[in-house]
């Protein structure tokens, strides 16, 4: 009797979270891991193996999980959604456009990825030949290499409070990014202030090579702050050690 078992798609009763060993392949989120299956492949999204959330701008089947001789690999199945990767272990990040592809050589890989009003993060454990960070040579003289985004103390500020809740959670799942306003009283700025130094950061970002900065005609994006937070993230600009400086400033204002 024909079962209608595809065995190239995963199916949750072929590895169940149980007994995962160290060198076990996976993909963890919300705190909880799903082994994977060199043999099957699996699909994260709306209604997938890994089941993000009910958010109708999420698609279906959006990143897809899979081995191809023995190397694991990412990727985007979507249409219009684009997920920034990372291994801040190596400083890795980039940018996996739809239709695009990579393999997953780093050990850890984090993903972050914002659909509507929500931005989600999750991690795949791959074993396969990983990547090792490279020792820096030591250099006198010279230009700065160009990429590395240096930020005032305020530049900062205003990431980190983008990225608060995102930051604060336990482990990997969803969040939503505060408005202008809300980020702004979050600080004790007025919003002129907020949005003039998230012009200036944007800006900045922008002449770096970042992607999401701007929209057509030069003009600054729309969604600039969730692509910020995204970028942020997924390259460690900001991390949870910065969330003090969030209350220290609210606290200054406050006083003042």
């Amino acid at each position: 009797m024909n079962t209608g078992h595809d065995p190239s798609v995963y199916d949750p009763s072929d590895a169940a979270d149980t007994g995962l060993d160290d060198g076990a392949t996976y993909v963890e989120y919300c705190g909880e891991r799903t082994a994977l299956d060199a043999d099957r492949r699996f699909f994260i999204g709306r209604e997938a193996d890994l089941s993000i959330d009910d958010n109708p701008y999420l698609h279906r089947r959006f990143l897809v999980v899979h081995n191809e001789n023995g190397l694991w690999w990412l990727t985007n199945l979507g249409t219009h959604l684009s997920a920034s990767v990372s291994a801040g272990d190596v400083g890795f990040s980039a940018t996996l456009g739809p239709g695009a592809r990579m393999p997953l050589v780093f050990g850890e890989t984090t993903i972050v990825f914002t659909a509507g009003p929500t931005t989600y993060e999750l991690s795949v454990f791959a074993r396969a030949p990983q990547v090792k960070s490279v020792t820096r040579p030591e250099f006198s003289g010279g230009h700065t290499t160009q990429g590395v985004p240096t930020l005032t103390e305020s530049q900062k500020l205003l990431i980190v409070v983008l990225a608060e809740e995102i930051l604060r959670r336990e482990g990997t799942g969803a969040s939503s990014i505060p408005s202008s306003a809300q980020a702004a009283r979050r600080l004790g700025w007025p919003l002129t202030k907020f949005n003039r130094k998230l012009d200036n950061v944007c800006d900045k970002l922008d002449q770096l090579g970042v992607s999401g900065m701007r929209g057509g005609g030069g003009k600054l994006a729309s969604n600039r702050r969730t692509k910020l937070v995204e970028y942020a993230v997924s390259s460690r600009i900001v991390t949870r050690e910065d969330l003090p400086l969030i209350d220290a400033e609210a606290a200054r204002n406050a006083a003042g």
